[in-house]
């Protein structure tokens, strides 16, 4: 029987670890009945920590899948090591939510609060895909047809929804712009600030209030370094990520390349 602290030891946070042990419930399902289990949908962080914990398990394999190339929230299969997964293991539906949104485009956060307004929780949906004249929506296939019944307006606007295939997303092309800054150190109301093109100590507000995370996890440490690779979120102004330091300017700044996601 695999040992539950096993899993459990990557955890670093109280959230983590209710995480963890709903995964380690899920594997041991798969253990006893030998056939494949899905977890919720998981962000970008949560995701890469559960697919470290389970390279650990023996005898068990694991992969995710979010509908399409790039996904950003996606559900993970764990199975038997043995197994070809199929597609439909991952239970994933596909829907457009269509309207007449010539005049008032929804934003993304429009379509999600009226998702969640059906008492849906977030974990069951996965990417919201934004389009001129629909929004195409992953979600977990138990809930499609529920979402189909129930959801008729998006704001003020009338809405219907219908089935797609897996084929029809259409994934939106990601949008980049390349920030060259030079900084005085990689501490994170600093980089933010260069990224976001605001100011150090506005950024400093909006890490102090939490609404800045950092590899998908909150942090409101203004002085934690950050590194290449990492990815700075700022509730209301996006993504930003620290793509490479090119070195050390004459007068002891760091240049910077940065992305920023728009």
């Amino acid at each position: 029987m695999l040992d539950k602290e096993f899993l459990l030891y990557r955890a670093k946070t109280q959230d983590e670890k209710e995480m963890l042990s709903r995964v380690y419930d899920l594997v041991q399902q798969v253990l006893r009945a030998r056939q494949p289990r899905v977890t919720d949908f998981l962000d970008p962080y949560h995701a890469g920590l559960v697919l470290m914990a389970l390279e650990r398990v023996p005898d068990l394999a694991a992969r995710s899948d979010g509908g399409y190339p790039g996904a950003e929230r996606v559900r993970i299969l764990i199975y038997p090591d043995y197994l070809d997964p199929r597609e439909e293991d991952w239970q994933l539906a596909f829907l457009s939510i269509q309207g007449s949104f010539e005049e008032q485009e929804p934003s993304h956060r429009d379509f999600l609060g009226a998702l969640l307004a059906l008492g849906l929780r977030r974990e069951k949906i996965g990417d919201i895909l934004l389009h001129n004249d629909q929004a195409q929506v992953v979600v977990a296939g138990e809930i499609a047809p529920f979402i189909q019944s129930q959801l008729a307006r998006v704001g003020r606007i009338s809405v219907t929804v219908h089935r797609i295939s897996r084929e029809q997303l259409c994934s939106p092309p990601r949008r980049i712009r390349e920030i060259k800054a030079t900084v005085p150190s990689l501490r994170l109301d600093v980089v933010a600030a260069a990224g976001f093109g605001t100011s150090r100590t506005r950024m400093a507000r909006e890490i102090t209030a939490q609404r800045v995370s950092l590899n998908w996890q909150v942090c409101s440490e203004l002085s934690h370094t950050v590194r290449e690779g990492d990815i700075i979120s700022a509730r209301g102004r996006g993504r930003v990520q620290v793509t490479r330091v090119t070195g050390t300017t004459k007068s002891g700044r760091l240049a910077l390349i940065l992305h920023r996601y728009v």
